[in-house]
């Protein structure tokens, strides 16, 4: 079994250097576009409300929504750009987590500057002004160094602001010290949790004392204080991103959703490529919608894919023509609208279900979906994050005319917990969760066949669709895997008791690939 504490230590180095090369980008972006439009707002006063009232604006926006909403921008400008100019960039990762950090390091930055240029003695600017200086002089030489101080306060909170809201850039595709607490959140790793939080909470504390120290210089005039803050800051920034930007040989990206499954899978896809002496990586995290775009965008080479989602979300159908048809239509859209490539199928599905406690399906003497929907206004339905929004909920509520008196959302691990507990009665499971026999759980049969069939299938990017080393090399898994052993690997990870990480289920799950002929 891998040592959490081990396994945390081991991805330090790569989740801090791209968590601080992020936030100190972010940082020096938003000066300098914060300080110039301060100065000049301190100097007009029709601009002060309407610099003060945007950047206030986008503080409104949650986090994480702001994050997730550069990046179908982004995407739409790539797309842009290509038609255009014939050259397109990436859309995920990086550049939408840069572009909103950016953003919300403003306000503090802007309004303290406002507030010390403005806030100066009117008769200091007035001796500036006696003694010959013009308005440019005045500002270099007295305004900015007497409101240095307070300036400084503003580029500390900024900062603080930046590297916390940073560990939410992971479900966008951009690796930071957020890797850690949305996958311990998934896995139930709370040492990966905690081995986060704290990192972050250390990072912005050592940030804001090191820029505490070279305000104090500031305002009591003492060199040595700027210099020691401002030179510990540096190297310590240096010793940060010097492992991210050690130049690192050709890699296969694999992408993976934000599930235990998933995560499994991206490491068992690593271990056949690493055995064939190819090097790989993992973005873990992202949505379906975006990991689809992402693959399609080139900007992840591979990933696990389940038939019915493109079936439902992507290609929008709501009915159900059984499983080869949905494959096959699904393998051709993909081909003919994306580029993606369909290697095959790993052998298992990974359907949705409704599911209840055995003992409260039993007392209420429901077994099936239709069952369900004669009971339904008085029970109460908990799902994942995207299942309400999907089209294989609005298949089964207008097949079985489910009628819930209330709805939750859950992460899914917490989903769950949710059931067991009696906090729901129903939940959206997963065919292939090792949680429902582990929690005695029951899934109700889909007698109409509302829900689509999911068989997982791995796709592969454009631009790998000639890649003979990486299709050789994944070509072992098809048909490989059944959904007994995934579930157990699944149990592995979600389980209670004698829990192991996804990359020791992924090497287990290894063991059991079944041969194919």
């Amino acid at each position: 079994m891998d040592s959490p504490v081990a396994a945390a230590w081991a991805r330090l180095p790569d989740y801090l250097g791209q968590h601080v090369i992020l936030s100190a980008l972010a940082l020096l972006l938003g000066a300098l576009i914060s300080l110039p439009l301060a100065v000049l707002a301190s100097r007009r006063a029709a601009l002060r409300w309407p610099l003060m009232t945007g950047s206030g604006l986008i503080q409104t926006i949650p986090s994480l929504a702001l994050l997730a909403l550069f990046y179908p921008l982004l995407l739409g400008l790539s797309g842009l750009t290509k038609s255009v100019f014939g050259v397109g960039f990436s859309a995920l990762g990086f550049l939408p987590a840069l572009l909103a950090l950016t953003l919300y390091s403003m306000l503090p930055m802007v309004r303290n500057t406002v507030a010390g240029l403005t806030g100066l003695d009117p008769a200091v600017l007035e001796a500036a002004r006696g003694v010959g200086m013009t308005r440019a002089q005045s500002l270099l030489r007295v305004e900015l160094p007497l409101a240095a101080p307070v300036i400084l306060a503003g580029v500390r909170t900024s900062a603080v602001w930046v590297i916390g809201t940073a560990t939410l850039s992971t479900p966008i595709g951009q690796t930071s010290l957020g890797n850690y607490i949305f996958t311990g959140l998934q896995t139930e790793n709370w040492v990966f949790v905690l081995f986060g939080c704290l990192a972050s909470a250390g990072l912005a504390l050592v940030v804001d004392q090191l820029l505490g120290l070279i305000e104090s210089g500031l305002a009591k005039r003492s060199r040595p204080r700027v210099i020691v803050g401002a030179a510990v800051l540096l190297a310590g920034l240096a010793l940060a991103v010097a492992p991210a930007l050690i130049p690192k040989p050709q890699t296969y990206v694999i992408g993976s959703k934000t599930f235990s499954e998933q995560f499994i899978l991206s490491a068992l896809m690593a271990d056949e490529l690493k055995a064939k002496e190819l090097n790989a990586s993992e973005r873990s995290g992202l949505g379906s919608t975006v990991i689809l775009r992402a693959l399609s965008q080139n900007d992840i080479d591979v990933y696990v894919e389940y038939s019915g989602t493109v079936w439902g979300t992507a290609m929008g159908h709501t009915y159900n023509p059984g499983r080869e048809e949905v494959t096959r239509q699904v393998t051709q859209w993909l081909k003919d609208k994306h580029g993606i490539t369909v290697l095959g199928g790993l052998g298992f599905e990974n359907a949705y279900a409704l599911a209840m406690r055995r003992d409260r399906a039993a007392a209420l003497n429901i077994r099936t979906l239709t069952d369900l929907g004669a009971r339904s206004g008085s029970l109460t339905i908990g799902a994942d994050y995207e299942f309400f929004s999907r089209p294989e909920w609005t298949a089964l509520k207008t097949g079985y005319s489910l009628n819930f008196g209330r709805q939750k959302q859950y992460q899914s691990t917490f989903m769950y917990r949710a059931v067991v507990d009696g906090d729901v009665d129903v939940i959206s499971a997963f065919s292939s969760d090792g949680r429902i026999a582990a929690d005695d759980l029951v899934v109700l049969a889909d007698p109409k066949g509302a829900i689509p069939p999911y068989d997982a299938l791995i796709l592969i990017a454009p631009k790998r669709a000639n890649d003979a080393r990486l299709r050789a090399a994944l070509q072992p898994l098809i048909g490989a895997v059944s959904v007994e052993a995934m579930r157990q690997a699944n149990q592995q990870v979600d389980g209670d008791t004698n829990k192991q990480s996804p990359a020791a289920a992924a090497r287990w799950l290894k063991t059991q690939l079944r041969p194919v002929p």
